[in-house]
């Protein structure tokens, strides 16, 4: 298991910009392939971005595409999501997601991932 810890979010214009951090617990980081996805109130929760333990592999929702950039940096055992030209359909509660595996790959699906932060909420003003 691996604690996850949100942070970054809060209220923005529209067309502005936010930072979401994710810092994990554990000595693993190195292996752990992260995600993040997000919910909006009465929706379902939806994939939004992963990234593979090695970097090198991304995945985004086609929603978020050259708006939103995933990076990690596995010293400081964190992964980020820069979120850049907001809409208000982008306000939602946003978890981190973190799964441990030796397959180096970004998986788009909420049950590939074992591990959940509590979520961060971003609110994007019109």
């Amino acid at each position: 298991q691996v604690q996850l810890v949100e942070s970054g979010g809060g209220l923005v214009q529209a067309g502005g910009s936010l930072r979401l951090s994710c810092v994990t617990s554990g000595r693993t980081f190195s292996v752990y392939t992260m995600g993040w996805f997000r919910q909006a109130p009465g929706k379902e929760r939806d994939f939004v971005a992963a990234i593979s333990w090695s970097g090198i592999n991304t995945a985004y929702a086609d929603s978020v595409k050259g708006r939103f950039t995933i990076s990690r940096d596995t010293p400081e055992n964190a992964v980020y999501l820069q979120m850049d030209d907001l809409n208000p359909e982008d306000s939602a509660l946003y978890f981190c997601a973190a799964r441990l595996s030796s397959r180096d790959y970004a998986p788009r699906a909420e049950g590939e991932y074992d591990n959940w932060g509590q979520g961060t909420l971003v609110t994007v003003s019109s």
